[in-house]
């Protein structure tokens, strides 16, 4: 893999490690996933990104969806789109 240095402002550095811990992942792994999701597939198909999907630690988070989705995105879910 070839290495590629980016200059980030704090916040959003801070911001997607993280995201990268939450979802289990390296800083490296949750950054290619995310450049991967914006570029345009041309390789064929497209595969599935859903490391750490569904491992959040949480019992109840099925019982708590409507509660989760609001908290997460509340111009959506509480129709302010």
């Amino acid at each position: 893999m070839k290495r590629t240095t980016v200059k980030l402002p704090e916040d959003l550095d801070r911001e997607m490690r993280d995201e990268a811990v939450r979802r289990g992942l390296t800083l490296s792994e949750w950054t290619r996933e995310a450049i991967e999701a914006h570029l345009p597939r041309q390789r064929g198909r497209r595969r599935l990104r859903a490391t750490g999907a569904g491992n959040s630690g949480q019992a109840d988070t099925s019982e708590r969806i409507e509660e989760i989705l609001a908290a997460e995105w509340p111009e959506i879910i509480n129709g302010r789109d």
